[in-house]
């Protein structure tokens, strides 16, 4: 197993990955991100890099790959910690809510 580069990890390109394999197309995706489907892609990509193996396959239908699979329900935890730290800060009123 390779070294995962955890700076190449973060909740923004965990959010692209999330949202691809929920819509299963890069451009419904990058719409619902309110992004450009090459800005996603690179997203996807650098996080693939991050990690040292693609997460889809990019054919004229995308795929997830077995560790697309694999990971996607640790996608969604993190993303539900992240989203419940920030109510927390908020409701103590460490963050102004955006």
């Amino acid at each position: 197993m390779s070294a995962v580069n955890m700076s190449g990890v973060n909740l923004w390109r965990l959010e692209c990955f999330v949202a691809l394999a929920e819509e299963l197309h890069f451009g419904r995706a990058a719409t619902r991100l309110f992004i450009t489907q090459p800005a996603l892609s690179l997203q996807i990509k650098q996080l693939e890099l991050s990690l040292g193996y693609e997460l889809v396959c990019r054919a004229r239908q995308v795929t997830l790959t077995d560790e697309g699979r694999r990971l996607l329900p640790y996608a969604h935890q993190v993303l539900a910690a992240a989203e419940s730290f920030v109510s927390a800060a908020v409701a103590r009123g460490r963050l102004q809510a955006a």
